[in-house]
């Protein structure tokens, strides 16, 4: 393997490059941080938790939907629009609730795939749509949605509690394709029935509440090493992840699969004994899971093919987020 090219393309991917601004945007909130006193996670993971008594946690996410996949096809982007917010209620071990959305577009046909694409999301994933806001007027098409979640208290699995020496396991659905849409999406889910999509969500929360994760996020745009590079920065840990170890299909590419948004995969961390359990847990849930690498107690993430090992970002002076604990 070139471990150089395969670093560059992962810094530079759209993806990742995407996620910079995300710590400016955070900073202006620096004056009133003393408002969040019922937050117990907030920026840096893929849900806040918020305390609200009882026994569970709120989760509460959203996502906007990139623009030119709502160009491309509205439907799929409405579809999307469910899939995403319920990986991340599903990555916190939480299970979802409800969504809302806010809907901007003149574009009577775009709406209508929009929402359709919704309907068929929510009919899969089992989660409703209760209510939202329409921009009826907007010269564009865009589509934002939010969701809230339950987690147990204390069951909740975070992106910033992973810990040198922890194991780092990787987790695909593979059973689907590449596409539709971009190079850089794989659907698992538009060809199975809505209690085998919703199945695979289960072991999240087992993982949460047998609390065998330390750590965990959903693969997400950025990619399988992007994703990672967003744990360990929030965590203040490095990592050195072995490429032959990660699971891959044999059709497609593999910088390009390590670029890809699985419909559904998760990256987790585990104390080393805990690692088999893990795994078995996942590939009786149907997935392919393996252990890819370990957390370090340095500030880089390298990326390793037999003895040869790269840098694909050193935190002390490359920015993924830039949000730390």
């Amino acid at each position: 393997m070139d471990l150089q090219r395969i670093a560059k393309e992962i810094r530079e991917f759209e993806g990742v490059t995407r996620k910079k601004p995300i710590a400016d945007l955070i900073n202006i909130f620096k004056s009133v941080r003393s408002e969040y006193s019922n937050s117990i996670v907030d920026f840096g993971d893929d849900a806040a938790v918020i305390d609200i008594g009882g026994e569970d946690y709120i989760l509460f996410a959203a996502d906007g939907i990139w623009g030119r996949l709502v160009n491309a096809s509205p439907w799929w982007a409405g579809y999307t629009s469910v899939l995403v917010n319920v990986n991340d209620i599903a990555a916190m071990g939480g299970k979802p609730v409800a969504m809302v959305n806010v809907l901007s577009s003149d574009n009577k046909h775009a709406c209508k795939e929009l929402l359709r694409g919704i309907r068929d999301g929510i009919a899969k994933f089992g989660v409703p749509m209760v209510g939202g806001h329409l921009h009826p007027d907007t010269p564009y098409t865009s589509l934002s949605v939010a969701i809230i979640g339950t987690v147990k208290r204390g069951c909740e699995i975070r992106s910033g509690t992973a810990g040198a020496g922890d194991s780092i396991i990787a987790a695909y659905d593979m059973d689907g394709k590449a596409g539709p849409n971009s190079p850089y999406s794989f659907d698992s889910t538009t060809m199975k029935e809505p209690e085998a999509v919703r199945g695979k969500y289960r072991v999240m929360q087992e993982l949460g509440e047998r609390k065998l994760v330390t750590a965990g996020k959903d693969i997400s745009n950025p990619g399988l090493i992007g994703t990672l590079g967003m744990l360990l920065e929030t965590s203040g840990k490095g990592a050195c992840v072995d490429l032959s170890k990660i699971p891959a299909p044999q059709d497609i590419e593999f910088v390009q699969w390590l670029k890809i948004h699985p419909a559904t995969g998760f990256i987790v961390t585990s104390l080393p004994e805990n690692e088999s359990e893990v795994i078995r847990l996942f590939e009786n849930a149907g997935y392919t899971a393996a252990n890819i690498g370990v957390i370090e107690d340095t500030s880089r993430l390298d990326i390793c093919d037999n003895d040869e090992c790269v840098t694909v970002f050193d935190f002390e002076k490359d920015v993924v987020t830039g949000i730390t604990q």
